[in-house]
C-alpha cells in the first residue's frame, strides 16, 4: 500500500508562487506515476500535471509554463512548483499515484487561495 501526505498550499496574491509537496510512503516501488489535480468549487476535478516513473512529464494547457512537477527519490516526494497563479488557479489540490498503472489512493488535499 502507498500513502500520501501533501503539503504547501496557503493563500497568496496574483502573481505569487507556492510549491506543494507530496510525501509518499509504503510500497514507493509500486508507483509508476504521480500527478497532481486540482478542484475548485463547483468544478470538475482536473489533472494539473503528472511525472511518469521514468521521468516523462505532462502539464495542463493552462498552466503549461507556469507550474513546474519534479522528484526527489532521495525523500519520495513530489513537487509542484507554481508560479504566476492567478485567481482560476484557486483550487484544492490533490495528489495522485498511479499503481502499476492503475489510480492509487489520493493524498488529503490542500488549499490553494489566489487573491486578486
Amino acid at each position: 500500500q502507498v500513502q500520501l501526505v501533501e503539503s504547501g498550499g496557503g493563500s497568496v496574491q496574483s502573481g505569487g508562487s507556492l510549491r506543494l509537496s507530496c510525501a509518499a510512503s509504503g510500497n514507493i516501488a509500486s508507483i509508476t506515476a504521480t500527478g497532481w489535480y486540482r478542484q475548485a468549487p463547483g468544478k470538475q476535478r482536473e489533472m494539473v500535471a503528472r511525472i511518469a516513473k521514468g521521468g516523462k512529464t505532462y502539464y495542463a494547457a493552462s498552466v503549461e509554463g507556469r507550474f513546474a512537477i519534479s522528484r526527489d527519490n532521495a525523500k519520495n516526494t513530489v513537487y509542484l512548483q507554481m508560479n504566476d497563479l492567478n485567481p482560476e488557479d484557486a483550487a484544492v489540490y490533490y495528489c495522485n499515484v498511479e499503481i502499476w498503472g492503475l489510480g492509487g489512493p489520493w493524498g488529503q488535499g490542500t488549499q490553494v487561495t489566489v487573491s486578486s
